[in-house]
C-alpha cells in the first residue's frame, strides 16, 4: 500500500467517526442495509450503495424514487475508485466509514463545528479530472477514490454498450405481419393514412417536419400536402413527430413528449395511460401499448367526429374504437389466418382483439429499429478507433464540460425524466382538458402539477442526425442550432423565428400557427421556464459535439430486417 493510502486509512480510522445511519435506495427501489455506529469496527466499515453514474454527492440529496443519504456536517466518506456498472444504467461503489476511538473522539467533535464544515468544502482532494483506460475503453473519472468532505462528487462514465439482454424478445412471426400492419391504412378511421406515414425510415423513423399533417393529408415527409376539400386537416399534429429507435428496451419505462404513457400498475394493468382501466388486457410490452393511441387520436389516425365509426365511438370512450379496427383486421383474408397462425393465444380468427394487433405492431418495431451498431457503440465496445478525432473530442465534451450526459444518461443516453428548455411555442400545441389557450404546458397537462409547465420528456439519442428537425415541436432545422439553444436558452430563445420551423403551407391554419406570440405572458412564463444550466463553448467545440452526435448513427440503418413493403404507396 502506498504511503498516501496508509496515511489516508488512519485517517480515516482515528479522526473521524460515524454516529448516523446511511442509507440509499436504488432506482429499482431496493434497499441497500443501513450502516450504524455499532456496525464500525476499528477499521472503516464498508457496504455498497448504487446510484446514478452522473450523480453528484451532497448531504440530504434526493436519489431515485426520493431515496437520501440522511447525513448532516462534515461526513468524510470513502469511495473504491473502482467502480463497475451493475444494474444498466448504475454504478456500484464501495462505501467506507471510520470511527474514533478513545481520546480522540475530542478531535473527531472539533471537525463537526459548523465553520469547519465550510472550510473543509474547499478541499476536494483527488478531484483531476484524469481520463484512465480501463478493460478496453475510456471512463471519464473525476477522483474517485478521493476524500469527500460533506462535498460533491461525480463519475461521468461513459455508458456501457447495449446488448441484447437489453432489449425484449420478440416473435419474427408476429413482427411479419406487424410489418404489414405498419403500412397499411387499414389501422385509420377512414383508411387512408398509416402509421408509416408519420414514421418513416426515409426521415430517421419521423417525417422531417416541424408539426405533422395526419389524418386528411396527402404524400411522404416534408412533401406531404393538408389535402383539398371535406377532407382536408382541421389542426396540425400538436407535436413533433418521435423516432422509433430502441423502443424495444427492456428498461423504457415512459414514452411520448409529456411521458402520458408509461409503466405502473395504478389502473391494474401494467400501465399509466389515457385508457386508464380501460387499456386492454394482454399486451406484451411498453411499445404494444404505445402503439393504440395514434389508432385514436383524432388527427392522427381516427378522423373527424362523424366521419367513420372508429372516431365516432372513441369520441364515446377511448376503448369503443378499437374493437371495430380489429373486425376490420380479423376479417381481412390475409391477417385472419395468419395471426392465429402466429399467436398460441388465439385458435380462431373470431379471437383475434387489438391485443393482438398491438402486440404485431409492437414485435416489428422493437425489431425492425433496434440501433445498436453506431461508431459509438463500437467505440463502448473496445474498438478505440471507431471514432474520428473530432467525434472523439465531441464525445469527451458530451460527458464533460457541455454537460449533455446530465439528461442523455446511462446506455440508452436518456434519463426518462421532464425537463424545461424554453423552446420557442408556436402550433396548436397539447394542454390540459378545457384549457383554452393554444399553447402547449408539456407534463404538466398529464400530471396537473404546475412545477410541471413546459417540461418534456429527455429523448434517447441513437440515430439522432436522422431525426431533424429538433424538440418537442421541431423548432430547431439541425442539431447545431438544437446544441446552440441548450447551452444558451435565453439567448436562442430571443433570436428564434418562424422561418425555422418546417411548416406545410396549410393557409386556413396560418393565423392559428404563431397566435401564442400574441400572448406575451405565455411566452415570459415559457421563456423563464428553464431546468439547465448556460454552458459557453467555442464554434470548434460545437462543431465537435455535431460530430459526435453524427457518430450515434448505426451503420446498419439502411438495411433493416424487413424494410418497405412492395406496394406501399404515400
Amino acid at each position: 500500500m502506498r504511503p498516501f493510502d496508509l496515511l489516508r486509512r488512519h485517517f480515516l480510522d482515528h479522526f473521524f467517526q460515524a454516529d448516523r445511519r446511511i442509507g440509499i435506495t436504488t432506482n429499482r427501489a431496493e434497499r441497500v442495509p443501513h450502516i450504524g455506529a455499532h456496525q464500525i469496527g476499528r477499521r472503516h466499515a464498508q457496504a455498497h450503495l448504487v446510484v446514478p453514474s452522473d450523480t453528484r454527492l451532497r448531504p440530504r440529496m434526493p436519489f431515485h424514487r426520493g431515496a437520501q443519504i440522511p447525513f448532516k456536517g462534515p461526513l468524510v466518506i470513502l469511495f473504491d475508485p473502482k467502480a463497475q456498472a451493475v444494474h444498466h444504467t448504475d454504478q456500484l461503489f464501495s462505501l467506507g466509514i471510520a470511527r474514533a476511538r478513545g481520546g480522540q473522539q475530542f478531535l473527531a467533535r472539533g471537525f463537526k463545528f459548523p465553520l469547519f464544515h465550510q472550510i473543509a468544502r474547499l478541499f476536494q482532494f483527488g478531484q483531476c479530472g484524469r481520463r484512465e483506460k480501463a478493460k478496453g475503453k475510456y471512463k471519464l473519472a473525476h477522483g474517485l477514490g478521493a476524500f469527500l468532505i460533506a462535498g460533491t462528487a461525480a463519475a461521468q462514465d461513459l455508458p456501457r454498450p447495449l446488448s441484447d439482454d437489453d432489449f425484449l424478445s420478440f416473435d419474427m412471426e408476429q413482427a411479419a405481419i406487424g410489418h404489414q400492419l405498419f403500412y397499411d391504412p387499414i389501422l385509420s378511421g377512414n383508411q387512408n393514412i398509416s402509421c408509416a406515414h408519420c414514421h418513416h425510415p426515409d426521415f430517421g423513423t419521423s417525417d422531417g417536419l416541424s408539426l405533422g399533417i395526419g389524418e386528411g393529408g396527402q404524400g411522404l415527409g416534408p412533401d406531404r400536402t393538408p389535402g383539398t376539400g371535406v377532407d382536408k386537416i382541421r389542426k396540425r399534429i400538436p407535436r413533433n413527430s418521435p423516432g422509433l429507435w430502441n423502443l424495444g428496451a427492456k428498461d423504457l419505462h415512459t414514452v411520448f413528449h409529456d411521458g402520458r404513457l408509461s409503466l405502473s400498475d395504478v389502473y391494474g394493468n401494467g400501465f399509466n395511460s389515457p385508457a386508464q382501466e380501460w387499456l386492454p388486457d394482454g399486451l406484451n410490452s411498453l411499445l404494444a401499448a404505445q402503439a393504440l393511441f395514434p389508432l385514436t387520436a383524432q388527427f392522427e389516425m381516427a378522423g373527424n367526429v362523424g366521419e367513420n365509426q372508429v372516431t365516432g365511438a372513441v369520441a364515446d370512450r377511448i376503448d369503443l374504437g378499437w374493437p371495430i379496427l380489429a373486425k376490420r383486421v380479423r376479417t381481412d383474408p390475409s391477417y385472419g389466418p395468419a395471426m392465429v397462425a402466429a399467436f398460441d393465444e388465439i385458435d380462431a380468427t373470431e379471437d383475434i382483439t387489438i391485443t393482438q394487433i398491438a402486440n404485431a405492431l409492437a414485435a416489428f418495431m422493437a425489431i425492425e429499429w433496434r440501433s445498436t451498431d453506431s461508431p459509438f457503440d463500437r467505440f463502448l465496445a473496445g474498438d478505440e478507433t471507431a471514432l474520428s478525432a473530432s467525434q472523439e473530442d465531441g464525445m469527451r465534451l458530451f460527458y464533460g464540460k457541455a454537460q449533455c450526459a446530465n439528461c442523455h444518461s446511462g446506455p440508452l443516453m436518456t434519463d426518462q425524466a421532464f425537463h424545461a428548455l424554453a423552446l420557442p411555442p408556436f402550433g396548436p400545441g397539447r394542454t390540459r382538458q378545457w384549457d383554452p389557450y393554444a399553447r402547449d404546458v408539456g407534463r404538466m397537462g398529464e400530471s396537473n402539477r404546475l412545477e410541471d409547465a413546459y417540461r418534456f420528456r429527455t429523448p434517447m439519442l441513437r440515430n439522432v442526425a436522422l431525426t431533424a428537425p429538433y424538440g418537442h415541436n421541431g423548432a430547431f432545422p439541425d442539431l447545431e442550432s438544437m446544441i446552440r439553444h441548450h447551452l444558451d436558452p435565453q439567448s436562442s430563445f430571443a433570436e428564434w423565428t418562424p422561418q425555422m420551423a418546417d411548416l406545410p403551407d396549410v393557409p386556413w391554419l396560418q393565423t392559428a400557427d404563431f397566435v401564442v406570440w400574441q400572448d406575451q405572458l405565455e411566452l415570459q412564463r415559457v421563456q423563464s421556464k428553464v431546468d439547465i444550466e448556460p454552458v459557453q463553448l467555442t464554434d470548434q467545440e460545437i462543431d465537435a459535439l455535431v460530430a459526435f452526435l453524427n457518430a450515434l448513427t448505426g451503420t446498419s440503418t439502411d438495411t433493416p430486417p424487413f424494410g418497405v413493403p412492395e406496394g406501399f404507396e404515400p
